[in-house]
């Protein structure tokens, strides 16, 4: 048997040696660690999406203020229009682009890894929650349950946006894929369709332009509420993005020019599992 002195002795000798184990543990939990996440394709889909949205925004807010702007009909707002059409291109072309790359890209661009679905994607949303009002929320390197509902709602009202916006084009300055078809609609009788010009009324068969500024009508409704509903949506993005910023330690908004994240945690899936 060992003396109380030697026992003594053991125990502090233990007990130091267990708050070393334990600090050499939580010194490996915190390593950095990189991840490779965001592809160059999801890179220049989200820069250019956000360079398209921001310039039809500006672009837009100056139409909806024409008349307090002074802007004339003819030449002013057709140009305007017409800029804000292709701008429009170039922003459903990338959407496009981007829902054909959610079948082939990398395993963060993928349907599974975007939308709000899954066996395990209700269990993962409430352990997210419950980990953000504690400060241990989980460390998802793509996107976490919170930012997929997010992002799928903001990406089906960008896809509206864009629908609503190719039948404004072709309704009002008669641009492509349907200003043709309009402009047989609406034509004169005495004038060849290819004659119709946006705001010039003698051009036009006066019933059938009521007729079609009638089809347009809830169309145009649609393309300016989801315009301030875009807004909201697209401000709670980018304060998500900062908040997440600090909360991850720097690494979020970099991630979309390198394609990687920096972290201290353990990372899971989309199903919540550990890697």
């Amino acid at each position: 048997m060992l003396p109380i002195s030697s026992c003594h002795r053991l125990t502090l000798h233990n007990s130091r040696l267990l708050r070393v184990q334990a600090s050499c543990a939580a010194n490996i939990d915190m390593a950095l660690t990189e991840y490779k996440v965001w592809d160059r394709t999801q890179r220049i889909f989200h820069w250019v999406n956000f360079l398209a949205v921001i310039t039809l925004a500006a672009i837009g807010t100056v139409i909806l203020n024409a008349d307090r702007l002074g802007i004339p009909d003819d030449p002013g707002m057709v140009e305007l229009k017409t800029v804000h059409v292709y701008v429009g291109y170039v922003f459903l072309l990338n959407i496009l682009w981007r829902v054909v790359w959610a079948f082939i890209g990398g395993p963060y661009a993928r349907w599974h890894a975007l939308l709000p679905r899954g066996p395990n994607f209700g269990r993962c949303l409430v352990q997210f929650v419950r980990g953000l009002f504690s400060g241990k929320a989980p460390f998802n390197p793509g996107h976490n349950p919170l930012a997929r509902i997010h992002l799928s709602l903001l990406v089906l009202m960008l896809v509206v946006q864009g629908a609503t916006g190719i039948v404004l084009a072709a309704t009002d300055v008669y641009m492509p894929p349907f200003g043709d078809a309009v402009r047989e609609w609406v034509a004169a009788d005495s004038h060849d369709p290819s004659l119709v010009r946006p705001y010039s009324p003698e051009t036009v068969n006066a019933e059938a332009y009521a007729e079609m500024r009638s089809f347009r009508a809830p169309i145009v409704n649609i393309h300016e509420i989801n315009f301030y509903i875009l807004l909201v949506l697209i401000s709670i993005h980018i304060a998500a993005a900062v908040v997440a910023e600090f909360r991850e330690g720097g690494s979020v908004i970099s991630a979309m020019f390198t394609g990687r994240k920096i972290h201290d945690g353990t990372p899971v899936d989309e199903d919540g599992i550990s890697k």
